[in-house]
């Protein structure tokens, strides 16, 4: 058990959720496979938060993700796999091991020097763990554009990459071109191939200009929301709806809406 009493008291309400007798009838029948879902969803509410600068909710979001891996801990704990001190001491101990600058004597390092330091150490905990390849703990369930491009990260790494951003940018060309010419054929499993290869090289577009694709999509969705219902709100003053106006109307109070905001 922890020495800190909030996190004993959120390990026993997790301990009696699971209790075979009179545990929760939901909570009981749980794995890791049926929780996952759950613990992808409340990273992404934690982010959801920080965007949003709202700091309440960002209490509350990181106290259920911090329940997600109390959960994972009590169905391992149960199997006699491992409990959640277990992870919380293996947490400390990487970091630890990581940092020998901060706990040990190691000269200090730039943040730079840093970053080249940490990898070495994760490329030997590969080859201790049997994966000695590249690319072999590049997370599967990350999402597909930021495995995309920490995938092509990992590989330049070892200098399998373009050059020059320009490059990057030939490469998209080409890729929109295939695109468009499978498109134009009329062969949509071969077109679905290529919006992959397309969406990779964008992927890697965004390591070259140092953003993360995710980041980027996630604002431009925010913009596309923000500004349909710019177009919403307008039609609504006239007692109409999108479904009652043209593309055409639409189109403009979407460009009065892209103005303004440049204004």
């Amino acid at each position: 058990m922890s020495d800190t009493p909030a996190i004993n008291a959120l390990l026993e309400v997790m301990r009696r959720l699971r209790d075979p007798e009179t545990g929760c009838p939901w909570d009981k029948e749980q794995t890791f496979a049926t929780i996952a879902p759950y613990t992808v969803e409340e990273s992404y509410e934690v982010a959801d938060a920080i965007a949003r600068d709202d700091m309440r909710d960002l209490k509350e979001e990181l106290g259920d993700l911090l329940f997600q891996v109390v959960f994972h801990s009590r169905i391992a704990e149960e199997a006699g796999l491992f409990n959640f001190d277990d992870v919380a001491k293996g947490m400390a101990d990487k970091l630890i091991r990581r940092h020998p600058h901060v706990f040990s004597d190691a000269s200090h390092r730039t943040a730079d020097e840093q970053t080249v330091a940490w990898e070495a150490v994760k490329a030997e905990e590969r080859k201790a763990k049997d994966k000695g390849g590249i690319l072999d703990d590049v997370p599967i369930g990350l999402p597909a554009l930021t495995r995309a491009a920490k995938l092509t990260k990992r590989a330049a790494r070892v200098g399998f990459d373009w050059p020059t951003l320009n490059e990057v940018l030939d490469k998209l060309d080409e890729e929109t071109q295939e695109l468009k010419a499978e498109i134009d054929a009329g062969d949509m499993d071969k077109a679905r191939a290529e919006l992959g290869d397309l969406l990779f090289v964008m992927a890697n577009l965004a390591r070259k200009l140092d953003v993360e694709p995710e980041d980027a999509l996630r604002m431009t969705n925010a913009k596309f929301v923000r500004r349909f219902e710019t177009i919403e709100a307008a039609l609504k003053t006239q007692g109409r709806t999108p479904e009652q106006s043209s593309l055409a109307e639409m189109d403009a109070l979407w460009n009065a809406a892209k103005n303004t905001e440049k204004a």
